[in-house]
């Protein structure tokens, strides 16, 4: 993902794809920023996990902020967020919860078309696949095919749906 992503408000605002060992916000804080290709996002500050990359879907606990790879065919309703860097456990940083996202996909089976709806499959990973729950606030935004690592969504404070398909 370039490095492109500038806040809207917040100056001294850790940079949107930057992760640091240091808490620099409040847990839970939202902010807008603006990409040149993908136009305006809204972003909250979270506490790592271990295998985060930059893309990885994760869930997030609305009282800690405490995060955890969005669980594949989950039936637990819980806000889904996208990370913006390789946001590990016992670091901080910025998931994109609104606007045009960059998120990782399945690689061996998923193939996407523009407005697909998209689910959770694997672990932290989004797939086209009807076996694993739907995710609510989040469609395809372009093509992506097998072997593409990662799908553009367009997202908007999305949520596994709470049931499996």
């Amino acid at each position: 993902m370039p490095a492109s992503w500038k806040p809207l408000e917040s100056v001294g605002c850790q940079g949107i794809e930057v992760t640091d060992t240091v808490q620099n916000h409040v847990l839970g804080k939202v902010v807008r920023a603006v990409h040149d290709t993908y136009g305006e996002g809204e972003f909250i500050y979270l506490k790592g996990i271990g295998s985060t990359v930059a893309g990885t879907s994760v869930t997030y606990n609305s009282t800690t902020y405490v995060t955890t790879l969005a669980p594949a065919g989950s039936n637990i309703p819980q806000p889904i967020a996208f990370a913006m860097s390789a946001n590990v456990a016992s670091q901080y940083g910025w998931y994109q919860i609104s606007g045009q996202a960059i998120a990782a996909k399945q690689q061996a089976t998923a193939t996407f078309v523009v407005g697909s709806a998209v689910g959770i499959t694997a672990t932290g990973v989004l797939s086209n696949s009807a076996t694993g729950a739907e995710v609510q606030g989040a469609v395809a935004m372009a093509v992506a095919t097998v072997s593409a690592a990662t799908v553009q969504v367009l997202i908007n404070r999305p949520i596994m749906q709470g049931r499996v398909t």
